[in-house]
């Protein structure tokens, strides 16, 4: 990047910086207020709210790793996107409704509703933490590469200083602003990705004359990889079973993605059925319009610049969707040019704030609501408020340090791991919780236990761990597990492990449990009766 280019990124992200924190002081709950720190009372329009949901959805490792995925692999990575619109259907489809009568706050609120107790909080505040912290981490660690490649830094000491001051701005977020704030910082943040993506997609396919067949082509050309670029395989070529491996990742992404706790929080923020269709509606609008333009992106960048080029610049291609944005504008760039690269680099930073403030709102909620607020004697609304925002500072501090720790290795299987606790843990907890009636407190445990064990355990022995170039410890092969991913066998442990909870638990417990389920069932799947407190 040209000095210009960098002086005018670090203007902008200042000002971004400092706006998105305004934002959020002027937005933020009163101190007893917790309808409005936890849900920002519904304030928010189906539009607005599905922006929002949008935001969450569209990580900064979504944007970065998935754009490197499509540039690298082509086919294989245009299926990955796919399955990630597909994951934000599934939600729509089938937990959206449910989970905004069933819930009130967090993820325990709804298990509780038919399974009440501090033991069953306390399973689902974990599991929580569990799937977002590893992808708190990747996205911490990713705003120190991502700020050194923009500005130019290459100091390990500078890269380090940027994580933590990026964290702590992102703790501020969530202590601060609570749901409507994050929610308004999300909605800047999906508006700015998709304008300035859109307005790059345009320019690459007018380098090729509005032909994406032409396009296409470059990219297969540019590839080294010849026709198998656009054919499936590529990405797992090397992979004893390869259909099978892609059977599994694609279902780890679409399960793992809809039930990710800092999504389904915002589920929680309707005031009605009604509203959370149409603010679904929007957010899978937005998630399409997403893969459309980082499809164009990814094989434009390289079609551009050749697959080499990206792969030596980084390996696993996070950087593709800023090669190919800085590409689309040719050889010589005007100022209105350098201008959209900038908004380009600013969004991808915002994506970054947003994404970890998110998910740190999600995991201080829970740990405040589900543990600290359930005790025998329940705090105040003040104090629960103020447990709420320490909760933030708990959560966040532990994620910036293993940031700093592990920012020089590659993340990616800590982003896998996070998608697999949602597949496995989450996702059979939550459709056996809102769907099945002779669900039983030791079933949950099972499942919310077993499952992220087994993911757990899996990972260890898949070649993203070891065995492989790009692994986590690439000079060291302990693979025993034939996939990449671990859904093709944790998330039938998950749910399988509910349901022998379920049929081992004592009779007495098994009806107990049937008749709470039958007492709310209307409620739960129908929104038949008003939501409770």
């Amino acid at each position: 990047m040209s000095a210009e280019a960098q002086t005018m990124s670090l203007v902008a992200f200042t000002v971004v910086a400092t706006l998105t924190l305004l934002l959020c002081v002027m937005t933020g709950p009163d101190r007893d207020d917790l309808d409005e720190f936890y849900t920002g009372y519904g304030a928010l329009s189906p539009l607005r709210n599905g922006l929002a949901i949008a935001g969450d959805y569209i990580s900064a490792a979504t944007v970065l790793g998935t754009g490197g995925v499509i540039a690298l692999l082509g086919y294989d990575g245009v299926v990955l996107a796919l399955s990630t619109a597909l994951s934000l259907t599934l939600l729509m489809f089938l937990l959206a409704e449910p989970l905004r009568n069933a819930g009130r706050f967090t993820m325990g609120d709804v298990v509780a509703r038919r399974m009440p107790g501090r033991t069953v909080r306390i399973a689902a505040c974990t599991a929580t933490i569990a799937a977002l912290l590893p992808l708190m981490v990747v996205q911490l660690a990713g705003a120190g590469d991502l700020l050194a490649f923009i500005l130019g830094f290459s100091n390990d000491g500078l890269k380090t200083g940027c994580v933590v001051a990026l964290g702590a701005l992102m703790i501020s977020y969530a202590a601060i602003g609570g749901m409507k704030g994050t929610a308004l910082i999300q909605i800047l943040k999906i508006v700015m990705l998709l304008g300035s993506g859109a307005v790059v997609a345009v320019l690459i396919l007018r380098r090729f004359d509005w032909n994406p067949g032409a396009l296409l082509a470059a990219a297969r050309d540019g590839s080294g990889a010849g026709p198998a670029y656009l054919r499936s395989g590529l990405q797992f070529a090397d992979s004893p079973h390869p259909r099978l491996d892609m059977i599994s990742s694609e279902l780890t992404v679409v399960l793992g993605g809809a039930a990710l706790p800092h999504v389904t929080m915002r589920m929680y923020t309707a005031r009605d059925a009604r509203e959370i269709r149409r603010s679904m509606s929007w957010a899978v609008s937005s998630v399409a319009l997403f893969v459309l333009v980082i499809t164009v992106v990814g094989f434009g960048a390289t079609a551009l610049l050749g697959r080499a080029a990206i792969a030596a610049d980084d390996p696993q291609g996070n950087t593709a969707y800023l090669l190919g944005s800085r590409a689309a504008f040719g050889a010589h760039t005007s100022a209105a040019e350098t201008l959209l690269f900038t908004t380009v680099t600013t969004a991808l930073f915002l994506t970054l704030l947003a994404s970890v403030a998110g998910m740190i709102l999600a995991c201080a909620n829970s740990l405040a609501h589900d543990v600290f607020a359930q005790g025998r004697r329940a705090p105040s609304p003040r104090r629960e408020m103020t447990l709420a925002r320490a909760s933030a500072l708990a959560t966040g501090a532990p994620a910036i340090l293993l940031a700093v720790l592990v920012k020089d290795h590659n993340l990616q299987p800590l982003a896998t791991l996070s998608f697999c606790l949602g597949a496995s843990a989450l996702a059979p907890a939550l459709v056996h919780s809102l769907f099945w009636r002779r669900y039983t407190r030791t079933g949950l445990l099972w499942t919310l236990l077993g499952g992220t064990l087994g993911s757990l355990v899996l990972m260890t022995g898949t070649n993203l761990v070891s065995g492989s170039p790009g692994a986590l410890f690439p000079h060291h092969d302990f693979t025993w597990f034939p996939f990449t991913t671990t859904g093709l066998a944790s998330i039938p442990l998950g749910f399988l492990l509910g349901w022998l909870g379920s049929r081992f638990s004592g009779r007495a417990e098994a009806e107990d449990h049937r008749r709470r389920y039958e007492a709310v069932e209307g409620w739960i799947l129908a929104g038949a009766a008003r939501r409770g407190k």
